[in-house]
């Protein structure tokens, strides 16, 4: 049998978006408040809408642990790997495991509806109803977030894994077997490029459909 040692895990275009998800989160959180800095806050907002919609496609066709058919499993499976973890047992692949991957596509499927309440929000569709749903959608998001902080801290010492580490050089341990072949450099260089451009778009006023 193969031993185990580091492989490449996690393409280009599922780490750029994880990190450029998380810029836009903060960003947007933190102009929130700010009529000054409205249209910053507008750009991340929207920008992370089309990080998701991006990731959606890509879990259909992306490599092999990006998709969703690797992680995406019923309540008896999530079960197993709780009572897997509680015994210190490992998950068998070294992609996202089913607990992990429900949260990861719940947190996606929350920000597409913070961003439709928020341009609901702008057109004031139901007057203040969908501002202040906004607003509670993304602090639900934000306790999310932190769960999600906290699971892969304690995720990480107890399979003593660094995975927040994993998640930028894209490494884990495993199988030789099981390692994707292709990093996908140019889909993740081209996926960074879109989400800049679309962020100048929105924040120098140019889709005033989105804005005004």
């Amino acid at each position: 049998m193969s031993e185990k040692q580091v492989i490449l895990v996690w393409d280009v275009p599922t780490r750029v978006f994880h990190w450029l998800l998380v810029l836009c989160f903060a960003g947007a959180w933190l102009t929130s408040e700010s009529e000054r800095l409205q249209m910053i806050h507008y750009a991340f907002g929207y920008s992370a809408v089309a990080l998701v919609l991006f990731r959606l496609v890509w879990g259909l066709v992306g490599t092999k642990y990006a998709r969703f058919t690797q992680f995406l499993r019923g309540p008896n499976e999530m079960a197993g790997h709780i009572k897997s973890v509680l015994s210190s047992h490992q998950h068998s692949s070294p992609g996202h495991n089913p607990v992990g991957g429900i949260v990861m596509v719940g947190l996606m499927l929350i920000i597409l509806l913070i961003g439709l309440t928020g341009y609901w929000g702008v057109k004031e569709f139901l007057g203040d109803f969908m501002s202040e749903a906004h607003e509670a959608i993304a602090s639900l998001a934000l306790g999310l977030v932190i769960i999600h902080i906290a699971a892969a801290v304690i995720m990480s010492l107890v399979q003593k894994e660094n995975l927040i580490r994993a998640m930028v050089n894209g490494k884990k341990q495993g199988l030789p077997e099981q390692a994707i072949r292709f990093p996908q450099y140019l889909i993740g260089f081209l996926l960074a490029l879109g989400w800049m451009y679309f962020f100048y778009l929105v924040v120098s006023g140019s889709l005033p459909a989105l804005t005004q």
